[in-house]
């Protein structure tokens, strides 16, 4: 019996993985949703944790204000949902 071979629709499968066995999963931002750490989506943002009128107050002062990196995932439906990532082209998607 002949097996039916699927269209790929992406080179990498949707993952970052290569030729690792599996990954840990980290949970969606959004939905709670376990995806592996390889296939979620990424989104890095920076937390003012100064109100902005304070804050240019404070550098006109010659202060150093922080503001710290957070990174959040989110689960490839999630990322497309609210505009993190785009649909793409067929033929940017496969990277022949």
């Amino acid at each position: 019996m002949l097996a039916s071979i699927l269209p790929k629709k992406r080179k990498s499968r949707g993952r970052s993985k290569g030729s690792k066995g599996s990954t840990n999963q980290v949970q969606c931002s959004k939905c709670g949703t376990l995806v592996p750490s390889d296939k979620a989506k990424k989104v890095t943002s920076r937390i003012n944790l100064v109100e902005p009128m304070l804050a240019r107050e404070l550098r006109a002062a010659g202060a150093y204000i922080a503001s710290p990196k957070t990174i959040k995932t989110y689960c490839v439906s999630c990322a497309v949902h609210y505009g993190y990532v785009k649909v793409r082209a067929k033929n940017d998607r496969r990277h022949h």
